[in-house]
């Protein structure tokens, strides 16, 4: 085997024990029983990987463009280019569909491992050395603390970690001249697997190219031919991957708005203190990559080996990028000119692979001598100095970091004076620092690990919950005759994507602004600041949507909302109207401010009373009630999105709680509401159960934080004229409806001029067409898809297919840079049969 595969061998096996050996040590899954699934890894990652295992098992409801599954019908393409395009994410199609957790943790192993390997092989590409240094600093670029603190939970981030070696290596063919189609397939490939990070691994790997370029004595004109060679392979790359970008670009601009965040930096000392091992901290940048390392590149700017300009280049671009980090302008151009939320310190990885990088040359020209590794040494100090002050070191962080400084320290005087013992030298050298370096990356995996679990949301992997819901879920699915839904009491943001079926909840980046906000005006609930939107357990909205059945399962006990279990789920059934029904032609009503109100003018019917009840101001911990007189036989609801508790229907004869409130099979014994605040969480509408004979409502409320309940937040549903509605949408809706990946197809029964209205939100790249004529962008019904319907006395075909919008344009834009590099690949091949030619006439007899 060749150097360069020894040495990228190695990076990855380091880095695959270091991050098992760290969470076997935490005992998180797949080593022991605390769960890995926090945050966003849990809510997305591993339901869109449990979706995509079904995609290519060839079980899902849709194909690549609609997700009928989630939201009540979503755009799929921008969420697959967001989460799934890496070359890694197929291989769930290996593991069994009850083990996708154990397949998205091998899936993040294999990345990282990648990530070192590709780091390994660059710093051999950029100058000749010994392999096993290689191999250690390829890990310590793959284990830093980035990697060990962020990227870990979100697997798509670290496509960005395996594509800055690989950018920074298409920049060295770009000098060379080499291999330009190549490095037009590596880009391409580090654009679609996730453009976020690529974006930020393609800045840093600029740069580097241009620091070198400056370091090196080029002339301009040679320096100017390299950057056109470079820039030329980059917008090609990108090109190719615009199918793909320009879709996610396109659905974010269609998303609802997230939180806008003003960027603050990080304490010096904070940064610092993540430069060393076992320290954590979601706010700073990890800039962790073994103490050894780190010292190895601090002698860079000391080390008399290395060329003066060389040795200033890179110290200059690796102080410049760190610097670049804290400063708001910069801090914006590495985050796509937008302040991330959340993590603000995601593109840390570059830095990270700087110092690596910078190691690497120090070592790679000559080993430090005695003078600059003092002087690195004196440095580390007062890196260690400031970091002592701050709070992310413990008492056990800086002797672990002067243990891996004095490893590395020895390393390198063994290495400077064992050129007569040379293989006795080498193996104590590689054995020591391996070692070491292992024991500081499991140590901060799995400090990261537990502290990790204690401050961010966490949920259960795969169990017998999740198996009982997708059973649920199967027995009654019947699509497209009716939706089923997978339930109120959800596990993750988006469990439909888990068990099956197809309901409202839905957790993406990019979810729909007219989904969530159509939902919030029918008395939905959401997270996230309206971006995780949640199900709705209401006898109307289960009717306008088609939800003809709904799983109702046990509060999870994970959450410890039930730690007793609470039995298996069951599923209740409604009669409901078609997904394609008809609304009389006329001016189309606007929402208003009631919830209630709301469901009514997309029903069609009034079908609610609403009493007028004293607004509640609630406190936690203190019980209050509320009053009000209702039909006796209607179906109590409250709509108290700004709520946060439980709240329970009491019979109004003797105060008790009634028994459709407490009964075993009820739809819901008890509401249970969850709101923060206005902007990041608001509460779904809830039934309470029956009006008692009296007509008198009594709604004891037990709130667990302060909130309102407003005026107008009970409804009292006649279930009888509900169901008059159902008949009459069923006379005049589809008498056939037919899905089949993103069309629609339905046959209407004659009639005079009306609207169409499928049960689908009207996400941007719907076309429609009635009967004959051609399709063109569908209307909105309260937001909803509508078709404008002539009167006819024959049966009309309705038909809706959906395009991803910005496919056609990336499309193009992809076709063009294909064809730009079919012409590059022809012209390559006529020089170099030119080239042959000339070679064999000039060749002597």
């Amino acid at each position: 085997m060749k150097p360069i595969s020894r040495a990228a061998c190695l990076a990855a096996l380091i880095t695959a024990t270091a991050l098992c050996a760290g969470d076997a040590i935490a005992r998180v899954f797949p080593f022991g029983p605390r769960t890995r699934s926090v945050n966003d890894l849990g809510n997305q990652y591993v339901p869109y990987h449990a979706y995509l295992w079904d995609l290519l098992h060839g079980r899902a409801d849709g194909d690549l463009f609609v997700n009928w599954r989630s939201g009540f019908g979503s755009s799929l393409l921008p969420d697959l280019g967001t989460y799934l395009t890496s070359p890694f994410a197929p291989l769930v199609a290996l593991f069994p569909r009850d083990e996708i957790d154990l397949a998205v943790y091998v899936i993040t192993v294999a990345k990282l491992a990648a990530a070192g390997a590709a780091m390994a092989w660059l710093l051999l590409r950029l100058r000749p050395g010994r392999w096993w240094v290689a191999g250690a600093l390829g890990a310590s670029y793959s284990l830093c603390g980035w990697a060990l603190s962020d990227g870990v939970y979100n697997t798509m981030w670290l496509d960005g970690l395996i594509a800055f070696p690989l950018l920074c290596l298409v920049g060295e063919w770009a000098t060379a001249g080499r291999r330009q189609v190549l490095g037009v397939l590596v880009v391409a490939v580090a654009w679609t697997a996730n453009f976020y990070t690529a974006y930020m691994a393609t800045l840093g790997a600029g740069l580097l190219l241009l620091a070198r370029l400056l370091a090196d004595s080029h002339s301009v004109r040679e320096r100017l031919v390299v950057l056109r060679r470079a820039a030329l392979t980059t917008v090609l790359g990108m090109g190719l991957a615009a199918p793909v970008v320009f879709v996610i670009y396109l659905g974010t601009r269609h998303a609802y708005p997230g939180r806008t965040t003003v960027f603050s930096s990080a304490h010096w000392t904070d940064v610092f203190a993540r430069m060393l091992p076992t320290t954590y901290s979601f706010g700073s940048p990890g800039v962790y990559v073994n103490t050894a390392a780190l010292l190895l590149a601090l002698t860079l700017p000391f080390n008399p080996a290395v060329p003066r300009r060389v040795r200033r280049v890179l110290t200059v671009l690796v102080v410049g990028v760190a610097v670049s980090f804290q400063w708001g302008p910069t801090h914006l151009v590495w985050n796509a000119f937008s302040t991330p939320n959340g993590s603000a310190f995601r593109q840390v990885f570059v830095l990270c692979g700087l110092l690596v990088i910078a190691a690497w040359c120090s070592f790679a020209h000559g080993v430090p001598g005695r003078r600059p590794l003092l002087a690195a040494s004196g440095v580390l100090a007062l890196i260690v100095a400031g970091a002592s002050v701050s709070g992310l070191v413990y008492w056990w962080s800086i002797p672990i970091a002067l243990v891996g400084a004095a490893s590395g320290a020895v390393v390198l005087v063994l290495l400077a004076a064992g050129r007569r013992r040379p293989r006795a030298v080498v193996a104590c050298c590689a054995a020591l620092l391996i070692t070491v370096q292992l024991g500081q990356s499991a140590g901060t995996a799995a400090l990261a690990d537990r502290l990790r679990l204690a401050h961010a949301d966490d949920y259960a992997p795969w169990g017998a919950r999740q198996s009982d819901q997708r059973d649920a879920v199967a027995q009654a699915d019947d699509w497209p005759s009716y939706r089923t839904e997978p339930g109120r009491e959800q596990t993750v943001g988006n469990d439909p994507l888990l068990v099956g079926g197809q309901g409202a909840q839905y957790y993406s980046s990019l979810t729909a602004d007219v989904l969530s906000r159509t939902l919030t005006a029918l008395g939905g609930g959401w997270t996230s600041r309206g971006r995780s939107v949640q199900s709705l357990d209401n006898p109307v909205t289960d009717v306008l949507f088609s939800v003809g059945a709904r799983v109702h399962s046990p509060p999870d006990p994970h959450q410890n909302w039930n730690p007793q279990g609470g039995g298996a789920p069951f599923v209740t059934r409604r009669e409901v109207p078609p997904l394609v029904t008809v609304r009389p032609a006329g001016p189309v009503p606007r929402f208003g401010a009631s919830a209630f109100g709301n469901q009514e003018k997309l029903l069609g019917a009034q079908v609610y009373t609403v009493p007028r009840i004293q607004p509640v101001t609630t406190s936690g911990g203190d019980t209050a009630r509320i009053t009000a007189s209702c039909p006796a036989g209607s179906e109590a609801q409250l709509w108290a999105p700004h709520y946060s508790g439980t709240a329970r229907l009491m019979d109004a004869a003797s105060a008790t709680a009634s028994p459709a409130a407490s009964g075993a099979e009820s739809a819901a014994p008890v509401g249970r509401f969850r709101a923060d605040n206005p902007v990041t969480k608001i509460a779904s509408v809830q039934p309470l159960g029956t009006v008692p004979s009296s007509g008198r409502v009594t709604v004891e409320l037990s709130p667990d934080k302060a909130g309102t309940v407003q005026d107008g937040a009970l409804g009292c549903l006649d279930t009888g004229r509900l169901s008059e509605s159902v008949e009459r949408l069923k006379t005049t809706g589809a008498t056939e409806v037919h899905v089949s990946g993103h069309s629609v197809t339905a046959e209407l029964p004659p009639g005079t001029k009306r609207t169409a209205v499928l049960a689908v939100p009207r996400i941007a790249g719907w076309q429609c067409a009635a009967g004959a004529s051609e399709q063109r962008p569908a209307d909105s019904y309260l937001g909803l898809i509508a078709v404008p319907l002539a009167g006819s006395s024959a049966p009309t075909t309705v038909r809706c297919d959906f395009r991803p919008p910005g496919l056609r344009i990336g499309a193009l834009v992809g076709g063009a840079s294909l064809l730009i590099l079919l012409v590059l690949i022809a012209h390559s091949v006529r020089q170099a049969r030119s080239s042959r030619r000339k070679t064999r006439q000039g060749a002597p007899c």
